[in-house]
């Protein structure tokens, strides 16, 4: 078990959109991600997705609303809800979701990461994974 400091985490890469798994807990892994501009319209048939801004300020659009996060703020998106994460400014961000959640859902393209890399390989998996 290791401790993991999120600013430090986050200093350690610079690469947008591209979620890095720090930790795994239940069949859950914990991913940290940077994110500048607008990711694609998606949903995700079978997982809830929990996002955390950790510094920024992350716009969720849905279809019928928008739901605007600050840093500490958290809100799950529920299994097949279509949603849009905008930043105008880069947000960094913690993300909590079944192992094996594809970052774009039901939608693949040029940013889906089937493969995220993990920025402590080995050392920081729990048990119930």
């Amino acid at each position: 078990m290791d401790r993991v400091n999120l600013s430090s985490a986050f200093s350690s890469f610079d690469d947008q959109w591209s979620p890095k798994i720090i930790a795994e807990l239940n069949g859950q892994h914990v991913k940290i991600a940077k994110l500048l501009g607008e990711f694609v319209w998606h949903h995700h048939d079978s997982e809830d997705e929990l996002f955390l801004v950790h510094r920024g300020r992350l716009r969720m659009e849905f279809r019928d609303r928008t739901v605007v996060l600050e840093a500490g703020d958290l809100l799950v998106v529920p299994r097949g809800v279509e949603h849009r994460p905008v930043a105008a400014e880069e947000v960094e961000l913690v993300l909590f979701e079944p192992a094996g959640t594809l970052n774009t859902g039901n939608v693949l393209n040029e940013r889906t990461v089937e493969e995220p890399g993990r920025l402590f390989p080995g050392s920081i998996a729990g048990t119930g994974s």
